[in-house]
């Protein structure tokens, strides 16, 4: 089966690896969200989703890791593009996947739950309102939050997270051991879920925003997903790409660049070159130095 079977172009399961681990933390995140709001926190707090969330990235990056690297995320591809970690006619690929995989994994969530949000909004799905359900799958400002001031939070949360991920996998500074990455990168996303997601919810990645949002228009809530709080939609999908991309620049300039790189050891053949050729300038000088003593 597995000669039948097995994909052998590495774009197409580097895309498949983007998409499956996609899923996997939309269905964690957004899963730990709705199970929180449709029991009316009683089988949940923000401790539990920020939880489901962490977890969720975690297990995304070893279901994808191995094979893509586990970006599971727009502005990490992108930074990673710019270090030049990842080729950039990749990049369309990978964002396709993932916005793919947060779409299916939201469709996910609403199948499991169906029944629930039925019943906690008697078939009124809205994004406003005492039995709003919206926010479930995208993020939604609070009432004091500015667009200027979202921008901010969404270019210093993306920007945290990125530098972290960047610090995690550098091999010239402590990193972290061999498999263990995917632990170090969810507890990155506890440390900002628990300290910068007052404002709207640490959405830090366009796909697993935008993704789940443009379920939720066709799935019954309708465009009012956009328009909410004067069209914030675009914020948690520009945000994050731009403190991706500062992160990246901030870490290499002021990290990455600086390490000591070992010189590469030439090949034995290189070597044994390089001693023939000073033997025979020791031998040309000696013949030199004779014919002058001689004259």
């Amino acid at each position: 089966m597995r000669q039948h079977c097995a994909i052998k172009h590495g774009i197409l399961k580097e895309f498949l690896a983007e998409f499956l681990g996609t899923f996997v933390l939309v269905l964690f995140g957004c899963g730990s969200v709705a199970q929180t709001v449709l029991s009316r926190n009683t089988l949940g707090e923000p401790l539990t989703v920020h939880i489901g969330f962490s977890v969720g990235l975690m297990m995304a990056a070893y279901v994808a890791g191995g094979v893509s690297g586990g970006h599971v995320n727009p502005a990490v591809s992108l930074a990673m593009v710019v270090l030049g970690k990842l080729k950039i006619w990749k990049f369309p690929f990978y964002v396709i996947a993932q916005f793919l995989g947060a779409f299916v994994g939201a469709a996910a969530v609403f199948g499991l739950y169906h029944d629930a949000f039925m019943d906690f909004t008697s078939g009124i799905l809205s994004v406003t309102g005492i039995n709003a359900t919206g926010h479930i799958f995208a993020s939604y400002p609070s009432r004091h939050l500015s667009v200027l001031g979202g921008f901010i939070d969404q270019v210093m949360g993306t920007g945290m997270l990125v530098l972290c991920i960047l610090a995690i996998i550098d091999g010239g500074n402590i990193g972290a051991p061999k498999g263990v990455e995917p632990l170090a990168i969810g507890l990155v996303v506890m440390a900002i879920g628990v300290s910068m997601g007052l404002n709207c919810g640490y959405p830090l990645n366009p796909a697993r925003d935008l993704g789940p949002r443009l379920f939720t228009a066709v799935a019954g809530w309708g465009m009012e997903v956009f328009s909410t709080a004067d069209n914030w939609w675009w914020i948690p999908v520009a945000g994050p790409m731009v403190g991706g991309l500062v992160a990246a620049l901030i870490y290499y300039l002021l990290i990455e660049l600086h390490h000591q790189r070992d010189e590469p050891e030439k090949p034995q053949e290189e070597e044994l070159e390089e001693e023939e050729d000073e033997d025979e300038e020791d031998i040309s000088l000696k013949d030199k130095y004779e014919m002058i003593t001689m004259s």
